[in-house]
């Protein structure tokens, strides 16, 4: 990771505050707004279209489809987080909490919970 990569890293958080402040705007002139409106259902199912959209890219081995798609992924998933009261901050514990743990071990204490 490069420098400039690890700054830019602060715009998950500053897109964040932007996706909580338009939960009371005008769903006519928000797509967020809009997605608020229709529920956490609809929410939701755009993070899993969103998410094939990249599958779908990465098997065709496209770079910039796998970019864009993620871009978009992560955008709605945002909105997810936030219509389900969970902000960037949680998901950075989380990671945090597994950092230097094996995959296979963290999985294993997850069955265990």
């Amino acid at each position: 990771m490069t420098e400039q990569t690890s700054v830019d890293a602060r715009m998950l958080d500053r897109l964040f505050d932007v996706i909580e402040g338009r939960k009371s705007q005008d769903a006519d002139k928000s797509y967020v707004a809009s997605l608020y409106k229709k529920g956490r259902q609809k929410i939701a199912q755009k993070v899993g279209e969103e998410a094939v959209e990249t599958v779908i890219a990465a098997i065709a081995d496209d770079r910039a489809g796998v970019v864009n798609e993620s871009a978009d992924l992560l955008f709605h998933l945002m909105v997810l987080w936030a219509d389900s009261g969970v902000c960037p901050d949680d998901i950075y514990l989380e990671l945090a909490r597994r950092e230097g743990l094996s995959g296979l071990d963290e999985k294993t204490a997850r069955k265990q919970d």
